[in-house]
Parts: C-alpha cells; structure tokens; sequence
C-alpha cells in the first residue's frame, strides 16, 4: 500500500512539474509569438507549450549519481538539469515581466529570449533522458 502511495505520489509531481513547464513554454510562446509575426501561431504555442512539458517533466528530477569520494566525477546530467531549469525559468520571467508590464523590447531580446528557452529545455531533456538511461545500464 504505502509503496502505491509513493507511486501515486511520484506520479503526481511529475505531472505538476510539467503543467508547470507547459504553462512557462506558453509564456515564452505568447512573448515571442506577438513580436515576430511569423511565430503567431497556434502551432508555435503547442510547441513551446509541449517543449517545456517534456523539459520539466524529464529534467528537473533525474536521477543523481551516488557520491563517491574516491570519484570525485561531476554529475553532467545534475548540471545540465540545473542550467537547464535556470534557462528555461529565467526566459519564462522574463516573457511574462514583459507581457505584464507591457514592455517593447529590441527584436535582439525576443529572440535571445527564444533561443534561451529552447537551450534550457534542451538541457532539461539531455538530462533527464542521460540520467534515466544511465540508471538502467
């Protein structure tokens, strides 16, 4: 019982994480999508929505290394989910600071702030799927 519980448990933050990822991909899309008009589109948001889904739910929980103090080895995977998740969290910000305050900001940071969000989920990703795949080696 108690083991379902953790399960169900384990089952429910992953799914919280990544509706988190979801809604921070949808910010990113909203930003980006109404300052360069090739990216309005439904189809864009889905992506960025769905990107920051995998990322989050992938990333932001993969399995660590055991420490070991003859090995000093740097997790890559822990790192590049931590970057990852900095990248990613920090476009969302900055999307949403720009969408609430009503900024216009040089084309540059739109897409400064596109190329961040799709390099931080993309880390999230490689993480998540190194770390799991390790773990099954």
């Amino acid at each position: 019982m108690q083991f379902r519980v953790r399960k169900a448990a384990h089952v429910l933050e992953r799914c919280g994480l990544a509706l988190a990822g979801a809604s921070c991909g949808l910010f990113v899309g909203a930003y980006v999508g109404s300052a360069i008009p090739v990216l309005t589109t439904q189809g864009f948001l889905l992506l960025m929505m769905l990107l920051g889904a995998v990322g989050f739910y992938l990333g932001i929980d993969a399995p660590q290394l055991h420490l070991d103090p003859k090995n000093p080895e740097v997790d890559t995977a822990e790192f590049l989910s931590a970057a990852g998740t900095f990248c990613a969290t920090l476009t969302a910000f900055a999307s949403v600071a720009v969408i609430v305050l009503r900024l216009e900001p040089h084309a540059v940071w739109t897409w400064l702030v596109l190329l961040g969000w799709v390099a931080g989920v993309a880390m999230q990703i490689t993480a998540g799927a190194t770390a799991r795949w390790r773990r099954r080696s």
